[in-house]
């Protein structure tokens, strides 16, 4: 596993896309895939800079654990051009090891004047066995209630779990702003989550 993480990180980036006609923000980064480097280490300047050069000017570092929320929350208050959004990604919240320290440390989190979004959260059925299904909705719920006590939006990542979202959304009461991360559902969904 060492040596493929390695290889990973050995490998040359991709060329440069052509630049945009306007400027963009990149609403969903995770740029902790691309460097295990510090939040302020140079190599992260280069990413933004490359990314700025080709019309993205502003980048969202999404949160998938407390610990890697925390890392994104440094990684906004060091580049200026980074918000960050904070969260127990819906595969990460029914196996850590203590649910709600992890969930207390993205309450504490979610009040940086860098996090505009508590995310990503949600169901993700595809990856979670029936028996930690209710965990994970628990886990859910938590981010619903904290997106709306914070006032920030909810970024939901919701993998064959479409009914079940759309339920605790209903049943909790969706936050004001609330995205849809890669947006799977069809035109029904479209539709219902137009109307609320």
């Amino acid at each position: 596993m060492a040596d493929r993480h390695n290889r990973d990180l050995d490998r040359q980036p991709a060329p440069l896309p052509e630049p945009l006609n306007v400027k963009c923000v990149d609403a969903h980064a995770h740029i902790e895939i691309i460097t295990n480097s510090a939040p302020d280490a140079p190599e992260i300047g280069k990413v933004l800079a490359d990314a700025k050069s080709v019309g993205i000017d502003r980048i969202v570092q999404v949160g998938y654990s407390a610990e890697q929320s925390e890392w994104g929350v440094k990684l906004a208050e060091h580049w200026p051009n980074v918000l960050a959004a904070v969260a127990l990604h819906p595969n990460e919240a029914p196996v850590v090891a203590d649910l709600e320290a992890d969930l207390s440390k993205i309450e504490e989190l979610s009040t940086h004047p860098r996090v505009r979004a508590i995310g990503e959260t949600g169901l993700d059925f595809f990856r979670t066995e029936p028996a930690l299904q209710e965990r994970q909705k628990y886990s859910f719920r938590r981010h619903i209630e904290l997106a709306k006590s914070v006032n920030k939006a909810l970024v939901i990542h919701d993998r064959d779990a479409h009914r079940a979202v759309l339920d605790l959304l209903t049943e909790e009461g969706a936050p004001e702003k609330t995205i849809f991360h890669c947006y799977s559902g069809d035109a029904e969904m479209a539709r219902e989550c137009i109307e609320k």
